[in-house]
């Protein structure tokens, strides 16, 4: 049957309306046996990293008409991370390989891989933890909402909001190896040095101190921007609307801005839309999986030779979880924010 072990959870109290706290979360012991039923399909993980990503945050609240699901109040908060298969009755998997996938925010998961998008990871020679960003779902978000839906060339002017997050640090870089001039925004003086001395971005403001978004983006793209990517929404959004070049591209990533307000923000300057042919689009990463291969045989080489760089905020042990995930919405992370669960 397996060992009954102890089981630490985050679990969520109740749907979230507002700004979420700690306090939504609660750590729960419970316990587990280490085992799963023959003739279930499923997987027995060892949760060794956890992902906190901003689109966690509408899965707090009670959705209606979205493209994932909320979570469940009095269950454990599922994401993405990293695991050790500990047991297995799916033939692809077997004991002892590393995955990556949705899992839960707990110690042990039972999970099904076709439920679950689990990848198996077979290059060792990176940080596991990669695979919760660069090598796993941030990553090919980031390449296929900039190459995909943004067609760039090189020479073009491109914009990144939350330009140090997880997903905005890599869409710079590719557009920098493309031959871009490229400038984010971020939120604090560190982060914006960052952007600059590791990141390689042109330019890069502090939008917590710039009085007039719609001036301070004429100032860095005096004849417009071309590919604006989009993580935040809001004020940010209806500034870069009026500062878009004729036939500019928008890939619409997420609206961060947005996730805490019960009313949110009006974007007004849409007709931009149609005097400059703006091209925008949303996206969703689980229609760009096809791509994964093609992405890792792009990064990986890029990893090893030092040519892509990757900042990592990291939280130790399940209990900080759930004041990472919080930190998201306030800009406290400075780079991927991962919670370390266990090492082995």
């Amino acid at each position: 049957m397996g060992e009954e072990v102890s089981n630490k959870q985050v679990i969520l109290k109740h749907h979230v309306v507002g700004c979420v706290k700690e306090c939504d979360m609660e750590l729960k012991n419970t316990t587990i046996r280490l085992s799963v039923p023959e003739d279930s399909n499923a997987l027995l993980l060892k949760n060794l990293y956890l992902s906190c990503d901003p689109y966690m945050r509408p899965r707090m609240s009670n959705l209606v008409d979205s493209y994932v699901e909320s979570f469940t109040p009095s269950s454990p908060i599922t994401g993405l991370g990293v695991a050790k298969v500990l047991e297995s009755c799916d033939s692809n998997f077997q004991k002892g390989d590393l995955v990556w996938g949705m899992t839960g925010w707990e110690e042990y998961s039972i999970v099904t891989a076709t439920q679950n998008s689990l990848f198996k990871i077979h290059d060792k020679n990176v940080p596991l933890s990669y695979y919760t960003g660069i090598l796993g779902m941030p990553g090919l978000t980031a390449y296929a909402g900039f190459y995909e839906v943004c067609s760039p060339k090189k020479g073009e002017t491109v914009f990144v909001s939350a330009a140090s997050g997880a997903v905005g640090q890599l869409v710079g870089q590719f557009a920098k190896m493309l031959g871009c001039y490229v400038v984010g925004s971020a939120g604090s003086k560190e982060k914006v040095d960052l952007l600059k001395s590791k990141f390689s971005f042109d330019e890069a403001f502090n939008y917590r101190e710039e009085q007039d978004l719609d001036t301070t983006l004429k100032r860095y793209f005096p004849d417009g921007i071309d590919i604006y990517f989009e993580n935040v929404g809001g004020k940010m959004l209806d500034a870069v609307l009026l500062n878009m070049k004729v036939h500019g591209r928008i890939s619409v990533c997420g609206m961060i801005s947005q996730y805490n307000l019960e009313q949110t923000e009006g974007v007004h300057n849409l007709f931009c839309l149609i005097t400059k042919r703006i091209s925008m689009e949303g996206f969703i990463v689980t229609e760009y999986f096809h791509l994964y291969p093609k992405y890792l045989e792009m990064i990986i080489p890029q990893i090893k030779a030092g040519k892509i760089v990757y900042v990592e905020d990291v939280a130790e042990g399940l209990e900080s979880a759930p004041s990472a995930l919080v930190g998201l919405f306030s800009g406290r992370n400075v780079g991927k924010q991962v919670v370390v669960v266990s090492r082995e």
